[in-house]
């Protein structure tokens, strides 16, 4: 595919962790940086391709991780026709969980949809997650053992990340296991937090909790398809076709501007599938998204991320999120799937975003 650990590594200071000093941040990911949509889902499209003809016989769940692998694992399962469903940090009423835990990150609570499971493992070969970066690979076995007492039969596991950091020793234990793994770019995480240790931290820090009233435009748009639920990849693409048909026919043809679209959380694929769409009308597009991330920012140029807003959730207003460097756009589109309870966070979104933006859409996909 071309790439090489410096197109897809950053190295940046995680905040508050003990368990690991340093963050590993995706220049063409949207999560973190602002990147060109297309760039985005072409990278996520290059790893569906690495183990694309490898399971053409079997029948397939992917899984991604979320917050960060969410847009990955689903442009992954759009790409290659198969059944979809992220894992999630947020409240889901009315259903059964599984539960596991991600045990280097900052919220380390994960948990899959068991109605969802159940209901497709009698029609399922082989599981493959799907992860931005692979550096122990306990996450996935911690999930594999518990699938595994949950359902006994001959299940196979696959792994597809962005990165794979895995030592000899992780490497050996998942060939014992059986369990492949695809992967884009090998890297060698040894000298990260020497290296993350070596910036200062002096970037700027804004907590965006004062009340202000901001103009901004609100489109709600019917149709969401909810991939924390058991979903068909092309339905799911197709929802998003939809989206972005209903917000083109009120925006009109926009073209030769600078825009920003915006993800909330685990909400990532929608904005970077819009702002594609933006792009192919000839505007200059970038899209990040919200995330529970707590990177320290600085301000040495080398450095990834140089400017960061606390906000609350707009999923859980008692949650802390965080946005980093946001520019200045002729439009800024924000696109999320929050309830709408949950005024608080977007009023936070909303004040770190007219710091330097004018003209704000608010896009509610329900």
């Amino acid at each position: 595919m071309g790439y090489v650990e410096s197109d897809l590594v950053r190295i940046a200071k995680r905040e508050n962790n003990t368990k690991r000093g340093y963050l590993v941040v995706d220049p063409l990911q949207g999560k973190h940086i602002p990147v060109s949509p297309s760039k985005a889902l072409k990278l996520f499209s290059d790893l569906a391709d690495v183990f694309r003809k490898s399971y053409q016989n079997e029948r397939l769940l992917l899984i991604g991780f979320a917050e960060t692998a969410t847009a990955i694992g689903a442009q992954v399962a759009i790409s290659i026709g198969a059944k979809y469903i992220q894992t999630t940090r947020e409240m889901i009423p009315d259903v059964e969980y599984l539960f596991f835990s991600e045990e280097h990150s900052h919220a380390t609570e994960q948990k899959l949809i068991k109605d969802d499971i159940d209901s497709i493992m009698d029609d399922t070969d082989r599981i493959i997650f799907i992860e931005d970066e692979v550096t122990t690979g306990k996450t996935i076995l911690n999930i594999i053992s518990i699938l595994e007492k949950k359902y006994p039969s001959k299940m196979k596991y696959s792994v597809a990340s962005i990165l794979n950091g895995m030592s000899e020793e992780h490497l050996n234990l998942y060939e014992k296991k059986g369990i492949m793994l695809h992967y884009l770019v090998k890297t060698n995480h040894s000298t990260y937090d020497e290296h993350a240790n070596q910036f200062k931290g002096d970037g700027h820090y804004y907590e965006m909790y004062e009340k202000n009233t901001i103009n901004y435009s609100l489109l709600k748009v019917n149709g969401a398809i909810n991939p924390r639920r058991l979903v068909n990849s092309k339905d799911y693409w197709k929802a998003c076709q939809k989206l972005w048909n209903e917000i083109h026919n009120v925006i009109g043809h926009i073209s030769e501007q600078s825009i920003l679209v915006i993800g909330t959380e685990e909400t990532m694929f929608p904005a970077l599938f819009i702002g594609t769409e933006l792009e192919k009308l000839g505007n200059k597009v970038l899209s990040h998204s919200t995330t529970r991330s707590p990177i320290a920012v600085s301000l040495e140029n080398e450095y990834p991320l140089h400017t960061r807003y606390q906000l609350k959730s707009l999923y859980d207003a008692q949650r802390k999120t965080f946005i980093y460097d946001i520019g200045k756009y002729d439009n800024v589109l924000i696109v999320t799937d929050a309830p709408e309870s949950e005024t608080e966070g977007l009023e936070t979104l909303i004040n770190a975003v007219a710091v330097k933006n004018n003209t704000i859409t608010l896009i509610r996909w329900c």
